[in-house]
């Protein structure tokens, strides 16, 4: 690895969305949903997190997710990219999303769905993680859950296991 520093990504998998009711990708948070945002933005606080770039797909609940996070956080994010590319996503495409990222950036948040979010997790943690949040992210997180990784290595070269998966913090559902 060629380092610059300690980064830390976050994966947050939206909050629960509604009723499949309407075409997925227009799917709306449910009202437990709303309620979980909150609390994200919380857990956020209270690891003294705040993203400088946020990577969110484009499926109004991912959309709806970050922007009553932002809401609660002290400092406003001011590049947000939502990007197609996210919704319906692979590991791929989120690495790919990830890596676009410009080295200087050390702390970055993908908003985006499952299986992927915890894929990505799961790919990305290595021997150095922690044992309980890596059997979590094997298995799938819940809506709403935050997966902390830090790495040293650039944004352009996360592989498999350059990554120490810290905590998954999860909301009531």
């Amino acid at each position: 690895m060629t380092g610059a520093g300690a980064r830390t990504l976050v994966l947050l998998r939206h909050a629960k969305a509604g009723a499949r009711d309407a075409p997925d990708h227009e799917r709306e948070l449910a009202a437990a949903g709303r309620a979980q945002a909150p609390l994200v933005a919380g857990r956020l606080r209270a690891q003294g997190w705040s993203p400088q770039v946020v990577l969110c797909s484009t499926a109004t609940r991912t959309r709806q997710t970050w922007e009553l996070v932002a809401g609660e956080l002290p400092e406003p994010t001011t590049d947000v990219r939502y990007l197609d590319v996210l919704y319906g996503a692979d590991l791929g495409d989120v690495l790919a999303e990830i890596g676009e990222v410009p080295d200087e950036i050390t702390d970055v948040l993908v908003v985006g769905h499952e299986p992927t979010m915890s894929a990505t997790a799961a790919h990305l943690a290595g021997p150095d993680s922690d044992p309980s949040a890596l059997a979590l992210v094997r298995v799938g997180v819940p809506t709403a859950a935050l997966s902390f990784l830090e790495t040293e290595a650039r944004w352009s070269e996360l592989r498999r296991g350059a990554a120490t998966l810290t905590a998954v913090l999860t909301s009531p559902h």
